[in-house]
């Protein structure tokens, strides 16, 4: 098994692998997140595409289907019945009308499905959520033991006073 970087789990890594693993991880979330919200956004385009189709449809059938519909129907029920011509007329209105409600109510639906939706609230949310964290995090120091530091002490003060003077 090894590191996304490619070295063995377990080896030490320098700051500069641990830093190049942190961006390449962080750019990945980055990109996942925004592939996330296009297609929540894209649902939703499609929920408002399809409400308005809805909307659409119960219009142009009201218009364009109102007088041929209503004709055959009215003669149709007058057939049937025998009652009077008007009656039958207002029975064939009140058909197409019901009609367009029912496509009316399909295109409410829709509607407030598309309206619930939170896709890119959530997603937002999330973004800052893990701005939140990366913010708050703070790299672990390494403990020093004291023979370094007495090392590394005068070659440090050497290093000082050459390039002062």
């Amino acid at each position: 098994m090894s590191a996304p970087d490619g070295s063995p789990v377990g080896a030490e890594r320098s700051i500069g692998q641990l830093f190049a693993s942190a961006t390449t991880e962080m750019s990945a979330l980055v990109h996942d997140e925004i592939a996330l919200a296009k297609a929540q956004l894209k649902q939703d385009v499609k929920r408002g595409a399809t409400s308005g189709g809805a909307f659409t449809a119960a219009g142009v059938l009201l218009v364009f289907s109102l007088p041929m519909l209503n004709f055959a129907l009215a003669y149709g029920i007058r057939t049937w019945s025998d009652w009077n011509l008007a009656i039958c007329f207002l029975l064939s209105f009140a058909a197409n009308v019901l009609v367009a409600v029912v496509l009316a109510l399909i295109g409410v639906a829709f509607a407030k499905k598309a309206k619930k939706s939170k896709g890119p609230q959530k997603v937002a949310a999330s973004m800052k959520e893990t701005a939140g964290v990366l913010q708050n995090a703070k790299p672990h120091p390494r403990p020093v033991t004291q023979p370094e530091l007495q090392d590394r002490a005068p070659a440090a003060i050497e290093a000082v006073a050459r390039s002062s003077s």
